[in-house]
């Protein structure tokens, strides 16, 4: 019998086909005669304690032009599939949140997702990474104004960053006698109301921030270092960084295998880390990307790799 898989995704009509790591794995699904069923957030109920969604098969292909066709529309309950993909992006909101307790309990009821519900609630991408800190630069999570001075104060050149963000949005990297201090940290936190993430400035971003993919705690061998835009200090892709792939240093492998563990712990199955230097700054949980970029770089199948780890553990 066929595999059902379903996925939980952003709309597929505005994707990027040539860079989107969902379309991997739902390709790589599709080569193996599994059958895909699409839902957006928005789709899924609880119905007398039933988790459930209106879903639609869905075809894939690479092509730029044309990649997907989707079928009509059908009423389900989520323990009808096999096992389904959580790829939808930030925001972390209250709306995400509200999807993991349906997706939990359609894993209560035998469906496995990929990643597990309550660690995608648990572990916060950016204070996760703190959980390791003989793998983090000096850092502080804090709202209180003097603390976050007195740390610019320690190390000078600073980056700053909320802990909800992603794709580089909201980060300020502020040096010695800089002006702006008092301003960035008091729009960040919204006067002192608001937890961010203080981290001394890492001079390493210039060669790239290397986001390194792992499947069940197992790193794949080559990661893409994206390399911020000449004046930037983010080498977020979405901030407009370039990316090269690169084969993995010593330090990062010893960084996953301090972080491995956990992982696999924690139902995590698909992961990325993001390194800069010898440091972790982050653990990506909710929709780790750049699969794709590496793939083609050094003709891996990442997504193949993800798909027989999960057939694996149905």
């Amino acid at each position: 019998m066929s595999i059902k898989l379903g996925v939980v995704m952003d709309p597929i009509e505005s994707i990027t086909v040539k860079k989107d790591t969902t379309l991997a794995m739902l390709l790589a699904a599709q080569k193996r005669g599994w059958i895909i069923h699409y839902m957006l957030q928005s789709d899924l109920c609880m119905d007398q304690g039933t988790p459930r969604a209106t879903m639609q098969t869905l075809s894939v292909m690479d092509n730029q032009e044309e990649w997907y066709e989707l079928g009509n529309k059908t009423d389900r309950a989520l323990s009808e599939l096999d096992f389904i993909l959580m790829r939808k992006d930030p925001p972390f909101n209250l709306d995400y949140i509200y999807t993991t307790y349906l997706l939990e309990q359609a894993q209560r009821e035998g469906t496995f997702i990929v990643n597990d519900p309550k660690s995608l609630r648990d572990c916060n991408e950016k204070l996760f990474a703190t959980q390791f800190p003989q793998c983090c630069p000096p850092l502080l999570v804090a709202c209180c104004e003097n603390r976050l001075k007195e740390f610019h104060e320690e190390h000078e050149d600073v980056i700053y960053k909320p802990l909800d963000g992603m794709g580089g949005a909201s980060i300020f990297r502020v040096m010695k006698d800089d002006a702006n201090l008092s301003v960035v940290i008091e729009t960040l936190t919204n006067s002192g109301q608001r937890q961010i993430m203080a981290q001394k400035y890492i001079p390493e971003i210039t060669n790239g921030d290397k986001r390194i993919l792992l499947i069940n705690g197992e790193p794949v061998d080559y990661a893409l270092a994206r390399v911020p835009a000449i004046g930037e200090s983010r080498g977020n892709l979405a901030a407009g960084g370039n990316g090269k792939a690169q084969e993995l240093s010593d330090r990062d492998r010893w960084i996953c295998k301090e972080v491995g563990p956990a992982l696999i712990e924690k139902g995590l199955l698909f992961v990325g880390l993001d390194v800069i230097g010898d440091y972790l700054t982050e653990i990506n949980v909710t929709s780790p990307t750049c699969l794709r970029e590496i793939d083609a770089a050094f003709g891996l199948d990442i997504a193949g790799d993800l798909m027989d780890c999960i057939q694996q553990k149905l």
